[in-house]
């Protein structure tokens, strides 16, 4: 039996895009400094993501995805 591997998706809410981007983040008051976190992004979710997640000082890295 074979698994069938479903293409990686934004995390926008709603948006069914393929990702082509890895947000790493974590919440410095919960998370541990080496513990990351990962937001899917699609080219047109990659900012407006980002941005909501370095309003709060969250956001420690943007990589590009291939999965």
């Amino acid at each position: 039996m074979t698994e069938e591997v479903l293409p990686s998706t934004c995390s926008a809410r709603g948006c069914d895009a393929p990702a082509r981007w890895a947000l790493l983040w974590n919440n410095p008051k919960i998370h541990t400094p080496d513990r990351r976190k990962t937001w899917l992004a699609c080219d047109v979710h990659k900012d407006s993501l980002s941005d909501f997640l370095d309003r709060r000082s969250f956001l420690r890295e943007v990589e590009p995805f291939s999965g």
